[in-house]
């Protein structure tokens, strides 16, 4: 008899005992290609060995020094690292576990340096499942229902769909939502932030156009309203820019950053200008864990390895390799309506989620490759893999998806 809870889903039934690079190995010694990793959390890969070292040094040292009772020495060290890598203008830190911690903090952060209740999201987003995360979720039911009443003063707006042709006219109508939205919902002057994911994950690794999203924070910077961007799936490499945010030229009020960050480590960040940060009253937000000495070493080693350029290279080269092979394979099979996606955050659409379930179920059981679905209506299979993977690997990948194509046609 097992007790653990059922609450959580599953994708595979794996008992894992290790784990290296892109591969796990079971508790029956079987190795599977992982390209969910742990949902675009093990970003340097299983068990990397420095961020295993330095996990491992720190541990030595301290395992937990409490933010409120003491600082310990890589506080400041991560800090300054982060300050250098995100982008412009953001300088000030303050540390947690995981995303949905992070949303809520930069939410909280939001309501008192603006003074204002409300806040937007867009449609098919996931922000995390606390109760205020759930309310600013909307790219599933599941992740809400059950739950309600949750939290007020969340509106939504529309998102781009990327399957409508003419693009430049599908960003011209969510932005006309959205200016809808503040003259019939909530006001400018009673909106405190926007909180957008540049490429939406769950919602179906959609990239927002760059019209759409520079709108936006046009809007934003207009009102008075903060632009949070959610980088908790994109950032820290996945879309072959440090962050999701630098393909689009633009600067952020508050960047949130989890997953990624330490390679699978739970930590999670929040970044912003030291003078929105002087707003937020002390004591007024905090956590137990934040800032964990062991989350703060896996974060800076992580950092250490994805400022190598041939990392980030890496990425480019191995999503550019998984795109065009995808594509090659929709030449073949029209059931693919589209590949889409930045770096090797890689979303490919289909035409109905039965084949999605089908290609996926057939990977792992033939091609011993582990993937996973995401969208509102589950049609989409997203890759991605640790951004240590490589082109072997994606060979390897590819002709997993291609056997499935052809077994469930």
């Amino acid at each position: 008899m097992s007790h653990l809870s059922n609450v959580w889903f599953s994708v595979t039934p794996l008992q894992v005992a290790s784990g290296h690079g892109c591969w796990v190995t079971t508790t029956d010694g079987e190795e599977y290609l992982d390209f969910a990793a742990g949902i675009a959390v093990n970003s340097t890969g299983h068990a990397h060995p420095r961020v295993a070292k330095a996990i491992a040094d720190q541990a030595q040292r301290f395992i937990h020094a409490q933010v409120n009772v003491f600082k310990h020495d890589l506080l400041e060290p991560l800090a300054a690292k982060l300050a250098e890598i995100t982008p412009a203008g953001i300088d000030t830190f303050f540390y947690a576990n995981s995303g949905a911690e992070i949303t809520e903090a930069a939410v909280k952060l939001a309501k008192q340096a603006t003074k204002r209740p409300h806040v937007i999201v867009f449609s098919g987003s996931f922000h995390g499942r606390t109760h205020l995360a759930m309310a600013m979720t909307t790219s599933k039911t599941g992740y809400r229902a059950g739950h309600a009443p949750l939290p007020a003063g969340i509106f939504v707006a529309p998102y781009p769909d990327p399957l409508v042709a003419d693009q430049a006219a599908e960003a011209e109508r969510a932005l006309a939502g959205f200016d809808h939205l503040l003259k019939s919902m909530t006001a400018p002057e009673e909106t405190a932030a926007v909180i957008l994911e540049p490429v939406l994950g769950e919602g179906g690794y959609i990239p927002a156009p760059p019209a759409f999203i520079q709108g936006i924070v046009e809007r934003c910077k207009q009102h008075g309203i903060l632009f949070i961007a959610d980088e908790v799936q994109s950032g820290f490499g996945r879309t072959g820019k440090m962050f999701a945010v630098d393909h689009y030229d633009i600067e952020p009020d508050i960047i949130c950053m989890a997953k990624g960050i330490a390679s699978g480590f739970p930590f999670a960040a929040l970044g912003t200008r030291r003078e929105l940060d002087d707003k937020w009253t002390t004591g007024s937000h905090g956590g137990t864990y934040g800032g964990n000495s062991m989350g703060c070493a896996a974060a800076l080693a992580t950092i250490e390895i994805m400022s190598d350029p041939a990392f980030l290279e890496n990425v480019n080269a191995r999503g550019e390799q998984l795109q065009a092979g995808i594509r090659e394979l929709q030449r073949e099979h029209d059931v693919i309506v589209q590949v889409r996606g930045l770096g090797l955050m890689v979303g490919t659409e289909f035409s109905d989620a039965a084949r999605v379930a089908a290609i996926t179920k057939h990977c792992f059981e033939e091609g011993r490759l582990i993937l996973m679905n995401a969208g509102t209506y589950g049609r989409t299979l997203r890759w991605m893999p640790p951004l240590v993977v490589t082109e072997g690997e994606i060979d390897l990948a590819l002709a997993a998806f291609g056997a499935a194509l052809k077994a469930t046609a």
